[in-house]
């Protein structure tokens, strides 16, 4: 890369295209005890376009093959020139380890998204509040981030939880932000007391007598709300045992949903004791691919049978990696948020949770 082309106008460049373009590593820095920011650019020149708080999915190429994983941007798009995830290595995990011990800068990462409605832009609000625990805080250090270029004198409340002061993340920034954001208040939370450094704050954890001490008045705000699935659940139930209006509440999770049953193939009548599967033929074009697709099953499914590569993270309609164009035919496509409605209107579906209806041809 030349040194004059480090000093471009964002009207010179065009948006990043996942499709076309992959992330370049340009700086690693710790944030707390196992948790480290990774920060991209494009290889291509080009500027990020998403909302505070979305998602993108990295493909990481490991010894045993491509391993897909999704993180949540900490980063803010309101600075586009570059784009950050903040992740945590938990015990046992797989992809983020891979990440702490093979990205230096200079590696290159294919991505997809970014993807997810997790965003203060689609809930608009006059008051907000962000509860967080453990690296569920990284998109609401993303909405936060966004909120102190753009509109600093927001009413934001943030709460965090950690097992110990050391572990939470951001906290200087946070503190910082506190002095620069007259609207902003801050509440931290720890479960445990450290040898490392004195705390003078909350102990325990996140109840019906703790929130109203953090945010007294969080009935009037918009609620986001990210972190351990248990934390949530616990989170989500004191909300609703205090009244508050939970349309008014989201959060953020990468669980799958309750998977409905696939209905069983057709059986046509006339005595058969066996059932009949019916068969739809899928056209792989780029892969130059005709597949049979057995009744009930997805696209996806139909095209890792039939050894055409289609890259894939949650499976579940959520995260969009999947997404591919759909040139003919017809399809049943049930997701969860991971593809927007003029995608759809463009011909795109979600491999992952698409069944035939008829003949098709994909982009693929």
């Amino acid at each position: 890369m030349s040194e004059i082309s480090l000093y471009r106008n964002l009207d010179e460049m065009m948006p990043w295209d996942a499709r076309l373009q992959v992330l370049g590593v340009i700086g690693i820095s710790d944030e707390a005890p196992d948790v480290k920011t990774f920060t991209f650019r494009s290889d291509n020149q080009t500027w990020f376009r998403y909302k505070p708080g979305q998602f993108i999915t990295l493909e990481l190429p490991t010894a045993t093959g491509p391993l897909m994983r999704t993180y949540t941007l900490s980063s803010s798009p309101s600075r586009p020139l570059s784009i950050a995830v903040t992740v945590k290595a938990q015990a046992g995990s797989i992809g983020t380890r891979w990440m702490f011990d093979n990205l230096k800068p200079g590696a290159l990462v294919k991505a997809y998204g970014p993807a997810g409605d997790f965003s203060l832009h689609s809930h608009p609000a006059a008051k907000y509040l962000f509860i967080s625990a453990g690296s569920g805080i990284t998109p609401m250090m993303s909405m936060l981030r966004w909120l102190n270029d753009c509109a600093p004198w927001t009413d934001v409340g943030f709460v965090n939880c950690a097992r110990r002061p050391e572990e939470i993340i951001f906290r200087k920034e946070l503190e910082l932000l506190g002095t620069h954001m007259p609207g902003l208040s801050l509440g931290f939370m720890i479960e445990e007391r450290s040898s490392r450094e004195g705390w003078f704050g909350h102990i325990g954890r996140i109840d019906a007598v703790r929130l109203p001490l953090l945010a007294p008045d969080f009935r009037e705000r918009e609620i986001f709300c990210c972190g351990p699935d248990p934390f949530m659940r616990a989170v989500r139930q004191m909300l609703e045992a205090s009244g508050y209006d939970m349309d008014r509440y989201h959060q953020e999770s990468f669980a799958a949903p309750v998977v409905e049953e696939v209905p069983a193939p057709f059986a046509p009548t006339g005595g058969s004791e066996e059932p009949v599967e019916a068969m739809t033929l899928v056209r792989f074009a780029l892969s130059g691919v005709d597949a049979e697709c057995v009744g009930g099953q997805t696209v996806l499914q139909t095209a890792r049978a039939s050894g055409v590569r289609i890259p894939a993270a949650c499976e579940f309609g959520l995260c969009g990696t999947c997404k591919v164009k759909k040139l003919s035919g017809d399809v049943e496509m049930n997701h969860n948020g991971g593809i927007l409605d003029h995608e759809i209107d463009e011909g795109f579906i979600l491999a992952c949770c698409s069944r035939p209806l008829s003949a098709l041809e994909i982009e693929a």
